[in-house]
């Protein structure tokens, strides 16, 4: 039998992160990093003779280098061509080094680090990683009685940790170190955890020369990365199969995201005479007024061509990296929102470099340019019109049954799972909360904006934003449900009120939650 959850390990785990930050100063919008939003020792307590039973989450990966070498590279070649005109100000000369250093850092990213199997762009930074060990203690910490009950009955009522992820390196990776974490903090969870075998193999129903694409253990795209399912690795073509209805979701949202209409709605911004005052506003700081110039009637433009050759400070690994020509800036506008989003993602990579980069953003036009994806995120991403009719999110919802199913085992007895943990990204974290009914769409009519919508990126999908349900259960067999929303006391979609077990409480009774959402298979 292994050793008992330690309640003093629990301790521990709370110790480790009772000072944690509430928030993260910062115009980074889905770059943020993450930050609980709610004090846990301000959550409220169960109701008399309800115990935890079982608790589930899904969390987006953790802070990550960028994806690849594009923006980065495009705007060093923007830098080096001012250079050579001598066309820059003296805190222009600062930013080339910097951008070089950025580069450095993503093309290195995770060497040494163990964990992380192949360095480069797009891996989990160090604050990611420390995110997701971090979130790991906080859920051990918040229900200790659970675990501990968990650890203890290992031998003779085993229970499993089902975790499950997109299959993509940082969602791997997040799903690594946070169970990690766990079992350092609670070493007699180990035999418990579980990597479910991966959905059928896929592509199904093709022709007889496609071969099935068979995933690793863990891996379930159809959940966690529905937002980009592909005819390759994914078609489904039997509509009895249960990812079909998923599988045609995602491809009428891929082929949405390459309307005119969409495209209509979320270059709206570029529009604005507001575009062209921010980026000079910017720019002029950093380069010469001639230099600028040269952009006026699409006379230059910069790519992320050639290559960059990179070797880690202990000699033992050198990459080289060569562009692709694919990211271009043709105007002043395309410069500054690329070195927008170097300032964002260098908030999440401050200990692999350590150059500041909001010395060359001025708060006021991070804010803007936050604001600019905040508007492309919700037309995209987001829970966007009444008139898209859910195109955005309805890819999600079998996410979103997922976690109804595993609490409707529970109902019926079944208790092999003691907790669910999922791994996923942004791209799906933002559908689900529109499929849970937290956003709302607009109407046609209305354009989305700052100053009359709460929607912002970094709340609803910071880097490791999660959703967590706690399940709870009394002696009578009744359950209930807690929702956590970046670890913040959430209610559920605003109609299902009348499943509080009282007025203003956090806490659902699951028969009436269910009927309020129907419990409807994804369509």
């Amino acid at each position: 039998m292994p050793p008992p959850l330690s309640l003093s390990s629990i301790a521990l785990a709370l110790a480790c992160c009772a000072s944690h930050a509430l928030a993260t100063d910062g115009d980074y919008q889905t770059k943020t990093p993450y930050a609980p939003q709610q004090d846990p020792a301000t959550y409220a307590a169960p109701p008399a003779g309800f115990q935890p039973i079982f608790t589930q989450l899904v969390a987006r990966h953790g802070s990550r280098g960028l994806t690849g070498m594009k923006g980065d590279a495009a705007l060093y070649a923007m830098w080096r061509q001012a250079a050579a005109q001598d066309a820059l100000t003296p805190l222009g000369r600062e930013l080339g080094p910097n951008i070089l250093a950025l580069m450095q850092a993503n093309a290195l990213l995770g060497h040494g680090v163990a964990g992380i199997d192949k360095p480069g762009y797009g891996n989990l930074t160090r604050t990611g990683i420390e995110e997701h060990r971090q979130l790991a203690a906080r859920l051990l910490a918040r229900l200790p009685t659970l675990f501990a009950q968990v650890g203890q009955d290992a031998a003779t009522a085993p229970r499993q940790l089902v975790t499950i992820h997109s299959g993509v390196d940082r969602a791997r990776d997040s799903a690594r170190f946070f169970t990690q974490s766990l079992l350092e903090h609670a070493p007699a969870l180990a035999p418990l955890l579980y990597l479910p075998p991966a959905p059928a193999p896929y592509p199904q129903g093709r022709t007889p020369a496609v071969q099935p694409i068979l995933q690793p253990d863990g891996v379930n795209r159809f959940l966690l990365y529905a937002h980009k399912l592909a005819p390759r690795t994914d078609f489904v073509a039997d509509r009895a199969n249960p990812y079909f209805a998923t599988y045609a979701a995602s491809q009428a949202y891929q082929r949405y995201e390459r309307t005119k209409q969409l495209h209509a709605l979320m270059d709206a911004p570029a529009r604005e005479p507001a575009a062209a005052a921010h980026a000079r506003h910017v720019l002029e700081r950093l380069f010469t007024p001639a230099f600028l110039a040269q952009f006026h009637g699409g006379a230059t433009s910069y790519a992320d061509t050639g290559s960059y050759t990179f070797t880690s400070a202990d000699g033992k690994l050198t990459r080289t990296m060569t562009g692709n020509g694919k990211t271009v800036i043709r105007s002043l506008n395309a410069a500054a929102t690329q070195l927008y989003e170097l300032y964002a993602i260098a908030a999440g990579m401050r200990h692999e470099v350590p150059a500041d980069f909001s010395r060359y953003m001025p708060a006021e036009d991070a804010r803007y340019y936050a604001s600019v994806a905040d508007h492309e995120d919700f037309y995209q991403k987001g829970p966007a019109t009444t008139a898209s009719a859910g195109m955005t999110w309805r890819f999600a919802l079998a996410l979103r049954e997922d976690f109804f199913n595993e609490v409707d085992a529970l109902a019926a007895g079944d208790l092999r799972h003691a907790a669910k943990l999922r791994f996923t990204h942004a791209e799906m974290i933002i559908p689900l909360a529109s499929a849970m009914g937290l956003q709302q769409p607009l109407p046609p009519e209305t354009s989305y904006s700052h100053a009359d919508s709460p929607w912002r990126g970094q709340s609803v999908s910071p880097l490791a934003a999660n959703m967590q349900w706690d399940v709870y259960r009394n002696g009578d067999a009744r359950l209930i449900v807690r929702l956590l929303y970046n670890e913040k006391e959430t209610p559920f979609q605003p109609s299902c009120d009348g499943a509080r077990i009282a007025p203003g409480s956090v806490f659902y009774d699951y028969t009436g939650l269910k009927a309020c959402y129907g419990h409807a298979a994804a369509q």
